[in-house]
């Protein structure tokens, strides 16, 4: 068996968690902390990935990230290569697919933070980014623990967007999903159940973690 493709997913997918961490707490906060005009919108367009077909958010990548997109090309320009069909790429499927589950969870966890107590903190001087860091983020730290086990464990199995948007690449982009694909299409069979195996244990034990970490929140 070739571990490459599941050593670059481990790679992918812990990139992936780091930037959705940024980018959903920050959102999250955002919607559990503030009312403001287009705030339904702004949900509507994080937790759209959940639901939208895979090949269809591939298509919003590479019209807005390709080599013939403003975007596109300047990272092209800045870094000397595309996002398209490369492990950056690979990368962005993946925050794509990581980041509502994310920004859903941690969304939930900071508004069953108790509020009385970010309001004793700002009765006392802090403000309410300090109240935020010190109180509300603190409290919430299981929950945001649990999304971004999920958002990994996500970003591990991402196989349509990265497949638009990284295609399958040995050696570059073709993650463990990608190689169960080929292996099945190949037919060759035993490096699948073994790819298989390997990426459902990965699985079952990061949700068997993440149970703990949601069960014992709703306890204390």
């Amino acid at each position: 068996m070739d571990w490459g493709p599941v050593l670059l997913s481990f790679e992918i997918a812990a990139f992936a968690t780091f930037f959705a961490a940024i980018l959903g707490v920050a959102v999250a906060a955002l919607l559990a902390n503030f009312r403001f005009f287009g705030r339904d919108l702004v949900e509507v367009l994080f937790t759209a990935p959940l639901v939208m077909p895979p090949t269809v958010l591939g298509y919003y990548v590479l019209v807005v990230l390709g080599r013939r997109s403003f975007l596109g090309r300047a990272f092209e320009e800045l870094s000397g290569t595309s996002i398209v069909f490369t492990k950056v790429g690979a990368v962005v499927a993946a925050v794509i697919g990581a980041l509502p589950l994310v920004v859903k969870s941690v969304r939930t966890a900071l508004e069953e933070t108790d509020p009385t107590l970010v309001l004793a903190a700002r009765t006392l001087g802090a403000t309410a980014f300090r109240a935020f860091l010190t109180i509300q983020l603190p409290l919430a730290c299981r929950g945001i623990a649990a999304a971004l086990m999920l958002a990994f464990a996500r970003s591990m199995g991402d196989f349509g967007v990265t497949f638009m948007v990284a295609g399958d690449i040995p050696g570059e982009t073709q993650t463990a999903a990608l190689a169960i694909y080929d292996a099945i299409q190949a037919q060759r069979e035993e490096d699948a159940k073994l790819t298989i195996a390997i990426v459902t244990g990965i699985v079952i034990v990061l949700l068997y973690i993440v149970g703990k970490l949601t069960t014992r929140e709703r306890r204390t």
